[in-house]
Formats: structure tokens, C-alpha cells, sequence
């Protein structure tokens, strides 16, 4: 039977001796994590995992024998309770393939050095590397307890909203009809945006605004694949360019995305000020500056992620009238950014992923075609 005692139990896959020493070494420093085991390809990752109980595989994407992009789906197949990181380079070609690693059901990546950079720079990631592990694996735990206890109720996930969204709404906000909706996102948050997104109308009228915790490279890819994904237009948010109906903006890797106006028109204002919650992009100064002028008519919508960020952004759009939809944990990767609006008392609706898009035509109203 599975519990949420114990520490997570964590799989590194790696073609590098070097990388699997150095990366062992940080997980097994923390009390609360231990390596299980480790595998120098995807080949023998699925041997492994077929003798050991694993709650997080770190998964290397160019290995011999057998590369991570082939191990993933096949991990997933058949360990369908392990989650996947995915390591990966910050490279225009690493970036490519961590985003269809994403799409094929990574819970998220790290970006790693070459081998020859040796364990030095990978010491330097240490806080991320942790975090993520510990965040994804948690949520795993959490989550197979579930599956597994017989304990009468206690497999029921979080109380999610069954009155239908619009109805939602109409109890718990203003009235006032959305004219833009902001969206925060992290662990988990590509897939859950395509999905949300995918499921608003080809021609919703409404501008968009994405902070996705993600680097320079991989945001531009990101918002390739939502364009694809839609059949609306997006891309990376420029500086100084109008925000227009029907177009969807994605904050730059290493830049906050604000709002501002001129002459009542608002526009994109890109900011390189300090990181907030150790993030820039971070969702919050984007909330703060929609809810500035955009005030009641403002939507923010938080999906799965670590950590807080957005909350203090949701506040402010809270105090200017504004409705706040959340992803509900059951449907979430990790539940630490949606959790945190909710247990602030800040959410208007908490709801499964597939009724986000739902909610978010609903709070147009009349808007929406």
C-alpha cells in the first residue's frame, strides 16, 4: 500500500557518470529525498522501474541505446503513478524537445549543463533541482495514497465545483462582464494551457495575457504551440506593441509582462526588475498592473505550479472586483500556486481543468459569440 510517509523516491537516468554522481549527491543530501537508483539510458531506466518503487524520474533527453523522448512515453505506459522531469539544455534544440516532452506527459524539466561542465554548475542549480523533485513528488505521494487507501472517503480528491460555471460566477462575482483575461502557470502549466485554451472558440474576442515559468528560448516555442494548438494568434509579448482582441501574449523568458496605457489604449510594457518569488517572468506584477486598469472586468485564471506565485496578484484583481477561476488539485500537477489563491480566500471558482474554458466564456457573457 502506498503512503505519503517516507522520503521520495527518485530514479536519475543519465548517459554521464558525472551527471548521475553529481545530481545523486543533491537529491540524497536532503532528508525528505533518496535516489533509488540510477540508469545510464531509457532502456535501463524501464528495468529498473520494473524492480523498484519510484515516485520521480529525472530522464536525460540524448542517451544512447534508448534517448529520453522514447523511455518517456513507454515510463508512463507502464508506471502510469511515476511522474518525469526531464533534463534537458538551454538550447534551441533542447528547448524543442523538452516541449514535446512536455506534450507527451513530462510533469516538468530542469535545465542541466553539458557533462564536461561537471558537477560545479549543477551544484548552482541545487535550489531548483530540490524544489521541483520534492514539489512533483509530494504531489505523487499524495495522489497514490489516494489511489491506494481503502479507507472509506478516503480516496475522494478535493471538493471541485459541480454547479456549472456560469452559475458559479453569477453567485460569487460582481456581474461584471471580463474584457481580459491573465493566466499563471508553472509546473504543468503547457499542457494545461493548451488544454484551456484549445477549448475557447477560434474567434473569443478577448485579449490574453500567459506568464508560464519558463526560460528565453522556451517561451517562444511555447507560444508556437499555442498558435497551433488554437488557431488563434500568439506569440512572445514585444515592448510597446498594442494588446488586441482575439490575441494571446506569452511573458518573454527572463521578463515580467505588464500592462499600461496611452490615450486609454492599453499596451505591453516588458520589465527586467528584480524577480519576484524568485521568478521573472512572475505572475504576479502581471496580475497587479491588469487589475490596475482593468479593474472588475479583469479574469485571472491560476493553473498547476509550485510554489505562490499569483496570489498577491489575484489579491489586488480580489480588492478591484475582479473574478479569480482556479485549477482544482485534483486535476493539477502540483497544486501550489492554485492552493495558495484558494486558501487566501481568493477564488471565485475552483474547477477541474476541462470546465476552465467553460467558466472563462461564461464570465465574457455577452461578449463571446
Amino acid at each position: 500500500m502506498s503512503s505519503t510517509a517516507g522520503p521520495v523516491r527518485v530514479l536519475i537516468v543519465d548517459d554521464s557518470a558525472v551527471i548521475r554522481g553529481a545530481l545523486g549527491r543533491i537529491i540524497d543530501a536532503e532528508p525528505d529525498l533518496t535516489v533509488v537508483t540510477t540508469a545510464p539510458n531509457g532502456r535501463v531506466a524501464l528495468d529498473a522501474l520494473r524492480h523498484s518503487e519510484v515516485d520521480v524520474v529525472l530522464l536525460d533527453v540524448e542517451m544512447p541505446e534508448m534517448d529520453g523522448i522514447t523511455a518517456l512515453p513507454r515510463i508512463l505506459a507502464e508506471h502510469p503513478g511515476t511522474r518525469v522531469i526531464m533534463a534537458s539544455s538551454l538550447t534551441q534544440n533542447g528547448a524543442e524537445v523538452t516541449l514535446q516532452a512536455l506534450a507527451l506527459g513530462a510533469a516538468d524539466y530542469i535545465t542541466k549543463p553539458a557533462a564536461r561542465s561537471g558537477s560545479g554548475t549543477l551544484a548552482g542549480m541545487q535550489q531548483e533541482i530540490v524544489a521541483k523533485v520534492r514539489a512533483i513528488g509530494r504531489a505523487t505521494r499524495v495522489r497514490q495514497a489516494r489511489t491506494f487507501d481503502t479507507t472509506p472517503g478516503a480516496a475522494r480528491a478535493e471538493p471541485t465545483a459541480t454547479t456549472p460555471p456560469a452559475a458559479l460566477l453569477a453567485a460569487r462575482g460582481n456581474g461584471a462582464v471580463s474584457r481580459i483575461v491573465a493566466i499563471a502557470s508553472s509546473t504543468g502549466g503547457p499542457n494545461a494551457l493548451a488544454e484551456v485554451l484549445s477549448g475557447l472558440p477560434r474567434d473569443f474576442p478577448l485579449p490574453i495575457l500567459i506568464t508560464q515559468h519558463m526560460p528565453t528560448v522556451f517561451t517562444a516555442l511555447l507560444a508556437q504551440r499555442l498558435e497551433r494548438d488554437t488557431g488563434r494568434p500568439c506569440h512572445e509579448a514585444r515592448d510597446g506593441e498594442a494588446i488586441l482582441p482575439n490575441h494571446t501574449y506569452v511573458a518573454p523568458g527572463g521578463n515580467h509582462l505588464l500592462v499600461q496605457t496611452l490615450e486609454a489604449k492599453p499596451y505591453v510594457r516588458l520589465s527586467t526588475t528584480e524577480p519576484e518569488n524568485y521568478c521573472r517572468p512572475s505572475a504576479d506584477p502581471m496580475l497587479r498592473s491588469v487589475a490596475a486598469i482593468y479593474g472588475s472586468s479583469t479574469l485571472a485564471v491560476v493553473l498547476t505550479g509550485m510554489g505562490d506565485d499569483g496570489m498577491r496578484g489575484c489579491r489586488a484583481v480580489h480588492e478591484r472586483g475582479g473574478r479569480v477561476l482556479v485549477q482544482d488539485e485534483a486535476t493539477s500537477v502540483v497544486w501550489g500556486m492554485p492552493g495558495a489563491v484558494v486558501n487566501d480566500g481568493l477564488a471565485s471558482a475552483i474547477l477541474p481543468l476541462p470546465a476552465i474554458s467553460e467558466a472563462i466564456q461564461a464570465s465574457c457573457g455577452a461578449l463571446v459569440p
